[in-house]
């Protein structure tokens, strides 16, 4: 590969591993708070710096052995109510959209039962260590989307994936993600900071953690080739994923400065 190729190449992984990261950031932003307060920020480092190690490690065994990922498990074969074909790669990705609805759900029952802001009963703390193996956990779901959508990205459009990618391809994916980890790591404290500063986009974060939950559960169902009543699962798209997040961020930020213009109305009539 000429430099400017690969100088292009490793620019597009960046990007694409910076793009593809969000939901992820969004979601170790919240996670992280469970653990002990002096210990939060350097949760979020060391969960961000294993699951970069794991990531790498991943990518070498989808380039090598990707059969063990895509060859079905089991079938599901009760017909007109729940036919699927399950593989490693769609009960991964199964698994973590149920886990990523039961965190968003639970953190926003937590919100609604709260009665005072002010002396808010704080969540059911876990260990520091505990708190890690979420974030690596769910660094390995997320990674698949990115690390697949990256082999796509440096292999041979005629080659089967992991079959066309060089040493040199190889080495660029993993600068890509550790420069894509590096940029986590280095965002993930002023993410969590923002949303402890405002705590009105925190809903907003958990119900976009809501959607990236279904994503992950429609990209799975599709993987399975799942039908449930006769019906296929089809996966969300990219563009509707980010026309949802976009129009909710939108509904937010109206919302909030319409509240606050109000709230400055009835103040003035007050006086």
């Amino acid at each position: 590969m000429e430099l400017l190729e690969i100088v292009v190449t490793l620019g597009m992984l960046v990007l694409l591993q910076a793009v593809l990261g969000f939901d992820n950031l969004l979601y170790i932003s919240l996670e992280s708070k469970r653990a002990p307060e002096e210990h939060q920020s350097s949760v979020r480092k060391w969960g961000i710096g294993i699951a970069v190690g794991l990531r790498i490690v991943l990518l070498f065994l989808l380039i090598t052995m990707i059969g063990a990922f895509t060859d079905p498990w089991f079938k599901i074969p009760w017909g007109g109510v729940i036919e699927g074909t399950f593989n490693l790669h769609s009960l991964i990705v199964l698994l973590g959209g149920v886990f990523i609805l039961y965190t968003a759900m639970k953190e926003i029952f937590h919100m609604i039962v709260v009665e005072n802001f002010h002396t808010e009963i704080k969540r059911e703390s876990a260990s520091a260590s505990s708190v890690v193996m979420k974030i690596v956990f769910m660094n390995a779901v997320f990674s698949f989307d990115s690390i697949l959508s990256a082999i796509a990205l440096v292999s041979d459009s005629s080659s089967n994936a992991g079959e066309s990618i060089s040493s040199t391809n190889f080495w660029i994916m993993v600068i890509a993600i550790m420069t894509g980890g590096g940029l986590m790591i280095w965002l993930a404290d002023s993410v969590s900071e923002f949303l402890q500063r405002n705590r009105m986009y925190e809903v907003l974060g958990l119900f976009i953690l809501f959607v990236v939950g279904i994503l992950l559960l429609s990209e799975g169902g599709e993987l399975a080739h799942l039908k449930l009543f006769g019906n296929e699962v089809h996966a969300m798209s990219k563009a509707t994923f980010y026309f949802v997040i976009t129009v909710l961020v939108l509904t937010e930020v109206v919302q909030s400065r319409y509240k606050k213009k109000l709230l400055q109305q009835q103040k003035s009539q007050r006086n």
